[in-house]
């Protein structure tokens, strides 16, 4: 397996979804009655300080139909913990307007890269036009002092 499993930190993230999960106002537990459901969860919220007994709760208490979704969200969480090691694999966003994305996701798909690549290649046409520009501004410069002379 590519990342390593640690009991804490992941019955910790299990701990974090299903009280968010309940927040939400999910029903987290198997059972249909209300104060069966409230003392199920009163149990878990008791367990914040010590999160490995998370364990045996969703054993003995967890809905059956957010098993896969626990395990498929532990799973992303565990691969964006593990990625966010590395600067190379750290996810990064950066907050685009819809115009502006829209935009270069058309200049992408006309150079045919993704997104990343065609703002790697828009900073560096940038670059070269600057450098361009100055390369002939200080020509100017120098063609008007030589014909000053």
């Amino acid at each position: 397996m590519k990342y390593q499993q640690l009991e804490n930190l992941e019955c910790g993230w299990k701990w974090q979804y299903l009280i968010k999960k309940w927040k939400d106002g999910d029903n987290i537990t198997r059972y249909v009655d209300t104060s069966e459901q409230k003392a199920a969860v009163d149990q878990l919220r008791e367990m914040e300080s010590v999160p490995t007994l998370v364990l045996e709760w969703i054993e003995e208490h967890m809905s059956e139909e957010l098993d896969v979704k626990l395990k498929q969200a532990i799973r992303a969480k565990r691969k964006r913990h593990y990625n966010a090691e590395q600067i190379h694999t750290r996810k990064k966003s950066i907050d685009l307007d819809y115009r502006v994305w829209e935009k270069l996701s058309y200049r992408a798909n006309e150079l045919g890269c993704t997104l990343s690549d065609a703002i790697e290649y828009l900073l560096s046409e940038a670059s070269r036009s600057e450098k361009a520009t100055q390369t002939v501004s200080s020509l100017k410069e120098d063609l008007n002092k030589l014909l000053q002379e």
